[in-house]
């Protein structure tokens, strides 16, 4: 579960708010973790229940 009470729990909604975060203020998703507080791990398992996963050369869950 993430801590942050700030981004969204929708799943679907989270991967749009991720990506789009992402695309326009971060170059990588460790970098978002650590600045937003989030548990990269949690953060990828969620968006995996929903069948997307990371990629690192895309920087963007696809």
């Amino acid at each position: 579960m993430l801590k942050n009470e700030t981004i969204p729990r929708d799943p679907m909604i989270l991967l749009s708010f991720i990506n789009t975060k992402l695309r326009d203020q971060y170059n990588s998703l460790e970098s978002l973790c650590d600045d937003m507080e989030l548990d990269e791990n949690d953060l990828k398992n969620i968006l995996k229940a929903i069948d997307y996963s990371y990629n690192q050369e895309l920087n963007k869950f696809v």
